[in-house]
């Protein structure tokens, strides 16, 4: 009999032994990474974009100052860029008083004064005028006024004619979007006419 007791003890402290060993190996269980853990961060950014490009502006009709006023002004170049949630087009102006000018959509481009409907590429066009004569070297009847190959937005900027101190630009775009329109400046500097049209 002592011998069967030795023996159970024997075996029930290397029994604990055992069960203490696999809980000390055992690793702590860690919440499981998956990939729509690790893409958390990526799809909340893309949630942040999308927000930040809720663009409330409207397709209607944007000016500024009268349509029976027009300045010495002058245009004097066209650019665009591209950002995050619209295509940019600037309109650069000499300095003296604040042009007015107006942007909305039209079924078609018309140059000033010949009357001729221009070819602009797009599903929908803008017409933008500034109430200011042409500048020297700014080319008002150019066919494409500036580069906007591989634009999301732009399709062309064609400059629709200048007469009697006003100056009209057709911008194609791929559809009737969303578009701002804002003036950057001062009389000393110069002006710039921005036109913001969303994505």
């Amino acid at each position: 009999m002592p011998n069967i007791r030795t023996t159970l003890a024997v075996l029930g402290t290397a029994g604990a032994t055992a069960m203490l060993t696999v809980a000390a190996a055992a690793p702590a269980t860690a919440a499981p990474t998956t990939r729509a853990s690790a893409a958390g961060p990526s799809a909340a950014n893309s949630a942040q974009h999308r927000a930040g490009c809720s663009l409330h502006w409207g397709t209607n009709a944007k000016h500024r100052g009268s349509a029976a006023i027009t300045v010495a002004t002058r245009v004097q170049g066209v650019r665009a860029g591209k950002h995050g949630c619209f295509d940019r087009l600037v309109i650069d102006m000499s300095g003296g008083k604040r042009p007015p000018f107006s942007a909305r959509y039209v079924k078609r481009i018309v140059a000033d004064p010949s009357g001729k409907v221009l070819k602009v590429r797009g599903h929908a066009k803008i017409l933008i005028t500034v109430r200011g004569p042409a500048g020297s070297h700014y080319h008002a009847n150019a066919v494409n006024l500036t580069n906007v190959s591989g634009f999301k937005t732009f399709r062309q900027v064609r400059g629709a004619g200048s007469f009697e101190r006003v100056t009209s630009i057709g911008l194609g775009v791929r559809a009737k979007l969303p578009f701002r329109v804002f003036e950057l400046g001062s009389s000393q500097s110069g002006w710039r006419i921005v036109i913001d049209v969303a994505h």
